[in-house]
């Protein structure tokens, strides 16, 4: 599978997943009349903010409120990609002002960004060529914690072991129609 396409399973805290409920998964964008219909139901305020989002593994967007966890968007399960979204009008359109793969129970490579591309353009949101805010995950060999590399410093701040420098934070992917 490329890594366009992994499916990524939650690799987050235990406590977060077993209290998520499928029943609260994000609202479900396909179309433009999806999206109007769902930025009509938000506040002003809601809208300056950004919105938690997962590319389910069927390709469609859902949408949460920003603090929201990925895993009670994603309803639990795989995803093609997570992060953060925010949202503008520009000239009687909407637009991505803002998107990042910053999820902590997901952890997405920044190869996930295509996933996230065409799911935008399905329901025709303009949207910048890459993730405006792009966060590297990686898993440490030494102590198995999840790091976030800031500043090209591939150490891992738990124990000061040597990151990998390739996207490491789950060995057990699978298809996307996996469990």
């Amino acid at each position: 599978m490329s890594a366009s396409r992994r499916a990524y399973r939650y690799v987050g805290p235990h406590h977060v997943i077993a209290a998520v409920q499928t029943a609260n998964s994000g609202a479900t964008i396909r179309t433009p009349a999806d999206f109007a219909d769902w930025a009509a139901a938000q506040s002003t305020e809601e809208l300056k903010e950004p919105f938690t989002f997962v590319i389910g593994t069927d390709g469609a967007l859902l949408l949460a409120p920003h603090r929201s966890e990925h895993a009670a968007c994603a309803g639990g399960g795989r995803v093609l990609g997570a992060g953060e979204v925010s949202f503008a009008s520009e000239a009687g359109r909407w637009i991505v002002t803002e998107v990042s793969n910053q999820s902590t129970g997901y952890c997405p490579d920044v190869a996930s960004w295509p996933a996230v591309a065409q799911a935008l353009d399905q329901a025709a949101l303009g949207h910048p060529d890459y993730f405006t805010h792009p966060v590297l995950f990686r898993r440490c060999l030494g102590c198995q914690q999840h790091n976030i590399v800031r500043e090209g410093h591939f150490v891992c701040v738990f124990c000061d072991a040597d990151l990998p420098r390739r996207w490491n934070v789950d060995t057990n992917i699978g298809d996307p129609g996996a469990p």
